[in-house]
Order: C-alpha cells, then sequence, then structure tokens
C-alpha cells in the first residue's frame, strides 16, 4: 500500500533541462522583487515560451498561474479586512507564503517533481 507520507514522490521529468525551465518558472515569481510587475509578467512568458518544447514546464507555468491569480484574490480579501485590521495579518501571511511556496516549488521541479501549491485555487488545468 502507499502511503505518501513514508515514501517520497516518484520524480516525473527525467530531463534536466526541463527540470531547470520548470524550476526557473518558480523562481521568476521573485522577479518582482527587482522590477514591478516583473514577478506577474515574467512567470507567463517562460511558461509560454517553453511549455511546447518541455511538457514539464506546461505543469509548472500552470501552477505558478494558479497561484498568481489565488494570490490577487487573498490579496484583495485582505484589502477589505485591512478595515476590521485583520487584513494586515493577512497581508503578512500572504508575504511569506509568496516567498515559501516558490522556494519549495523550484527546489521540488529542480528533482522532477510536482508540487502543487497549498491553497491554491486550480482554475487553469
Amino acid at each position: 500500500m502507499y502511503d505518501p507520507l513514508k515514501q517520497s514522490p516518484k520524480p516525473i521529468s527525467g530531463n534536466k533541462e526541463a527540470n531547470q525551465w520548470a524550476m526557473f518558472v518558480h523562481f521568476s515569481l521573485f522577479a518582482g522583487y527587482l522590477i514591478p510587475l516583473a514577478g506577474l509578467i515574467l512567470p507567463i512568458i517562460l511558461w509560454q515560451i517553453k511549455k511546447d518544447q518541455y511538457p514539464f514546464v506546461d505543469i509548472h507555468g500552470k501552477i505558478v498561474v494558479n497561484w498568481l491569480i489565488s494570490l490577487i484574490i487573498y490579496a484583495a480579501i485582505c484589502a477589505v479586512l485591512v478595515f476590521f485590521l485583520i487584513g494586515f495579518v493577512g497581508f503578512a501571511v500572504l508575504g511569506a507564503l509568496s516567498i515559501i511556496f516558490p522556494i519549495i516549488g523550484g527546489i521540488k521541479a529542480n528533482q522532477g517533481e510536482v508540487w502543487e501549491y497549498p491553497l491554491s485555487f486550480k482554475l487553469i488545468r
């Protein structure tokens, strides 16, 4: 019997170059810290350029775009909740998750694994 807590997931990509491009898609979210809006645009551009060449990148591109859409929705909810002071906590949590999730996703992608971001809406399949 397969127990996900005891066994590590098997890699689904054996192509090292595809793994690296998938990792770049995750890590490109950090470009927004250097150039405004680059963290929104760059992952989509990388995904669109490499998705036909590497199906593995297509999977990770969809994961990242789903996270971006989810992040915008959560940020809008937090913006409303700022009037009740709970929104500030929500923004702090979103900030932390926006750093943690791409790092985990990028590392997993480089290992040839797929890791979907928790709390992310699955809008693009």
